[in-house]
């Protein structure tokens, strides 16, 4: 495996002017008392209110703030690939910008990814892990997906939609072309880590529900989206014959 030298964290954001300053900052501060060298590359996708102000802002107190528009189209898987395009970091983190993801679960996704592993998963639902203030209906949406997802792919993950994850740079360049332009991503780069061949190990996470604006997941505009992409990398896993797995070194 190569060292791992320095850390990215893609976090996208859309009108979270109310949240993105304590996000950064608290992130910022946690990977400064570890020692872990970072960036922090925050995508602005497109919001109308102060979020890119405040992004500004930070940056010129900030050094390892990275500021990144995404002018277009919009989505939060458009400006995801944003971020992946030009983070710097051997490794990457996908957060959220609402506060939901822990800073110090990233510490934990840095020295796991050091062990020599390829990817990281969370999990909010193994021995360990936990959720506060997940709505009832989101929920029980939630594990239902999983449980299919799980079923299909037989890969024992009991968390694949969550966006918190981590991944050597190696496995963002073997994962093109990403396809997802929505939430959907956040199941494409997981299954398609695991169907190329790539090594993962989970961990336990915890989450909290967002304490101030409102939620871009619109769960009505997403099933469809969802089954394409899981429908698409099924059919790579068992119909491509190995063409796009991880070549061994």
């Amino acid at each position: 495996m190569n060292e791992l030298r320095r850390l990215s964290v893609v976090i996208p954001a859309r009108d979270e002017e109310g949240c993105i300053a304590s996000t950064v900052h608290h992130l910022n501060l946690e990977l400064r008392l570890r020692g872990v060298p970072h960036e922090i590359v925050v995508v602005d996708d497109g919001s109308s209110d102060r979020t890119a102000e405040i992004l500004a802002e930070l940056a010129r107190e900030i050094p390892e703030l990275k500021p990144v528009r995404n002018d277009g189209p919009h989505g939060f898987g458009m400006a995801i690939r944003k971020g992946l395009e030009v983070f710097t970091g051997d490794a990457v983190v996908i957060m959220m910008a609402d506060e939901s993801d822990d800073c110090r679960d990233v510490v934990r996704y840095w020295q796991e990814l050091n062990n020599g592993v390829d990817c990281v998963f969370g999990s909010r639902f193994m021995a360990g892990g936990g959720v506060i203030d997940y709505p009832r209906v989101k929920f029980a949406l939630n594990r239902m997906a999983n449980l299919f997802v799980r079923m299909l792919f037989r890969h024992g993950l009991n968390d694949t939609t969550n966006a918190f994850k981590a991944y050597r740079r190696e496995v963002i360049e073997g994962c093109q072309p990403i396809l997802s332009p929505h939430f959907n991503i956040t199941v494409e780069l997981p299954l398609k880590a695991i169907v190329r061949g790539y090594s993962w190990s989970v961990i336990p996470i915890t989450w909290r529900n967002r304490r101030s604006g409102v939620a871009k997941l619109k769960i009505r505009e997403m099933g469809s989206r969802y089954f394409f992409i899981v429908a698409y990398v099924w059919l790579e896993k068992y119909f491509s014959r190995g063409d796009y797995r991880k070549k061994p070194l």
